[in-house]
This record gives C-alpha cells, structure tokens and sequence, in this order.
C-alpha cells in the first residue's frame, strides 16, 4: 500500500507521479487492474515517453532555480 502511494503521489516540483514519469501513464486502479487492453506501438509509446521526461525535465530546473 505505500509503494502505491508513492508511485501514484503527484510531487509538487514535477508535477507528475513517479509512475507517470517512469511509465507515461497513469496507474490504473480498481478492479479491471490485469484487463488486457490493446497494445500500443512502440513508437508511439517512446514519442509519449519523451514528451513526460521533456516537461518533468523542465519542472525540475524549474524548482531547482526556486530552490536556489
């Protein structure tokens, strides 16, 4: 229960969950949680993975020059 809630947390200087920024997307929670969903292409999953990385990226050098 607390690793889910660290992962699923949105931290202030990202503004995204842990979760979210490793898996670019968000955890899913309730009962459906092992349904099988279509999967995505590989490509398009890496084009969102950079896209989170870019902008937490972002939120981090901005909470940094906050933090200075």
């Amino acid at each position: 229960m607390t690793e889910f809630t660290v992962n699923n947390k949105v931290y202030s200087a990202t503004k995204v969950s842990l979760f979210m920024a490793n898996y670019g997307r968000k955890l899913r929670i309730g009962a459906n949680i092992r349904k099988r969903r279509k999967i995505e292409k590989m490509m398009e999953f890496a084009e969102r993975m950079k896209k989170v990385q870019k902008e937490v990226g972002v939120d981090l050098k901005k909470a940094q020059k906050e933090m200075k």
